[in-house]
């Protein structure tokens, strides 16, 4: 009879291998280093996708390039506990169009790593009402209203 044995990976370097990756981000890299940091077969999940395989999780960050300029992650704190990683991170940008000022999105990630070390699932939170709708010309009036309607 023979024993399964549980070898447990360390993620150190993985994690230290996305946090890298999301801090100087650039189409190039969403273009031709995604495979570095995510398995093929890998699943996204943020508050406008979900999606699984890296065919499907490449154009969502491709995508953000032509939606906001000079977008760019600040990690600001991360936790790792086995295969699983939280990282939490600020998105700055500036909105085409809407305002010259420069725009943060508060965030966190939930990491899960496969054996290899690459990202096996991917979910963000953060609030899309609070943090981007809110920040719109016409859509922020709206949803300030709300917000102070729903307080009382």
């Amino acid at each position: 009879m023979s024993e399964v044995m549980n070898i447990k990976v360390d993620h150190t370097d993985s994690l230290c291998r996305v946090v890298q990756f999301f801090e100087t981000l650039s189409i190039e890299a969403a273009q031709h280093q995604l495979e570095q940091i995510y398995a093929v077969d890998a699943s996204f999940k943020d508050p406008f996708s979900e999606v699984c395989g890296l065919p499907a999780i490449r154009p969502i960050f491709i995508h953000m390039f032509s939606q906001v300029e000079n977008p760019r992650f600040v990690v600001t704190n991360t936790v790792l506990q086995g295969d699983d990683a939280f990282m939490t991170w600020n998105f700055l940008f500036h909105m085409r169009r809407y305002s010259s000022d420069e725009q943060c999105i508060r965030g966190a990630t939930h990491l899960r790593f496969n054996a290899d070390g690459r990202v096996n699932t991917h979910r963000d939170y953060w609030d899309a009402a609070e943090e981007l709708y809110e920040k719109l010309p016409l859509v922020g009036g709206l949803m300030r209203v709300l917000k102070r309607i729903a307080k009382k």
